[in-house]
């Protein structure tokens, strides 16, 4: 019964991405497997999949030719499942976006705040986003940081 209580406070709760709707109208459609209709929606859904510790989210939302994608999938998740639970993920600001749809990618500058042990993690990042696969849904590809 706790379970199923903490799961529909957590789908009426506002979603992690910043985004100020309720989780299950906003990043939850794309954790089921709905398609990002852009890298900032992706981007979000990331940041929030973070903080819920969504591990196959995360790496089926990654591009293969990213730096920090593993062929080891079981090794990736287990590192991506230790960063999630030992991190707290304070806030998102999405500073800019833009898509290039012609071109097959975008760009969106983001703030992440982040806390792990009573440490600022905070970081700012430019990522890049390209379509990939055969529905060519939008996947991270790769993050540039930049002056917080």
């Amino acid at each position: 019964m706790a379970n199923k209580a903490a799961s529909k406070a957590l789908l009426n709760a506002p979603c992690r991405c910043g985004s100020k709707r309720k989780y299950k109208r906003c990043c939850r459609t794309l954790h089921a497997g709905a398609a990002a209709r852009d890298p900032e929606a992706l981007m979000r859904s990331r940041y929030c999949a973070y903080a819920l510790g969504l591990v196959d989210y995360i790496l089926d939302t990654t591009h293969p030719d990213n730096a920090e994608a593993r062929p080891d999938r079981a090794a990736w998740a287990r590192e991506v499942a230790a960063f999630s639970q030992a991190t707290r993920f304070v806030g998102l600001e999405v500073r800019s976006s833009a898509v290039h749809e012609a071109e097959g990618w975008g760009e969106v500058e983001f703030r992440a705040r982040l806390l792990r042990d009573g440490e600022d993690l905070s970081f700012a990042e430019r990522s890049r986003f390209e379509r990939a696969g055969d529905d060519s849904r939008w996947v991270y590809h790769s993050g540039e940081m930049l002056p917080d």
